[in-house]
């Protein structure tokens, strides 16, 4: 642990050397998670492509403090990043190069992001991708539904309940939780801690996204965490 926790501060610093090596110590998870979502209909490579954006969002985000293990974080993020791949595509087909474009649209956004600190145009990741403007519009465009599952539910007057969350899942993490042994003892949190794990731990957000979404600031959301992995830690030992 020591030894990862080290190349993702590396990683953290902006060595990509670091970056891919954890990438290439962590693909297991990828294809595991892959294997245990893969439906007909789909290729198993652009499962494993979308899988892998997943732990690369995992490793830039991963809070080397809180003491957890990286599957532990990592696995929940990888296959939700699957399963809304998967939820999204059924709503609409779309051909195979666009989503192919759009998948590497989705990875160079990350990329970008991360190097320079702030979002990326559409012209800067069509630069990135080698390819035009109109034709990564297109491919966006033909994507999007993807982003309403993440809209405000319409009777949700708090602005916290999503699509997302009032459509039952037909896939399941619950055996992950159990290889985890963390369903029972999320089970014993109250209301505002459970949340904040879900969203951190099984949604992919940063404190600060959490933040927004709790009405707290971040350093209340760091200090909450932290006293929950601890209870968390006490009960699973």
């Amino acid at each position: 642990m020591n030894n990862t926790y080290h190349l993702i501060a590396l990683a953290h610093a902006g060595d990509k050397d670091a970056e891919k090596q954890l990438i290439a110590d962590n693909i297991a998870l990828v294809h595991s998670c892959v294997k245990k979502l893969i439906r007909s209909g789909y290729e198993y490579d652009d499962l494993l492509q979308v899988g892998s954006i997943g732990l690369m969002k995992a490793l830039r985000r991963f809070d080397t403090s809180l003491g957890l293990r990286l599957s532990t974080y990592a696995v929940p993020v990888i296959m939700g990043e699957i399963k809304r791949f998967m939820r999204d595509d059924s709503a609409i087909k779309v051909s195979r190069p666009l989503k192919e474009l759009w998948i590497k649209a989705v990875h160079a956004r990350e990329e970008l992001s991360k190097e320079n600190c702030e979002e990326p145009t559409v012209g800067q990741i069509a630069k990135r991708l080698g390819t035009d403007v109109a034709k990564l519009n297109l491919a966006m465009e033909a994507c999007m539904p993807c982003e309403s599952f993440w809209q405000k539910a319409g009777n949700d007057t708090n602005g916290e309940l999503t699509i997302a969350d009032t459509i039952k899942d037909k896939f399941s993490i619950d055996t992950e939780l159990e290889k985890i042994a963390l369903k029972n003892a999320i089970s014993n949190l109250d209301t505002r801690e459970k949340k904040i794990i879900l969203l951190r731990y099984f949604r992919g957000k940063t404190q600060t996204e959490v933040s927004r979404i709790i009405g707290v600031s971040q350093v209340q959301i760091s200090r909450i965490e932290k006293k929950v992995l601890n209870s968390l830690k006490e009960y699973l030992n």
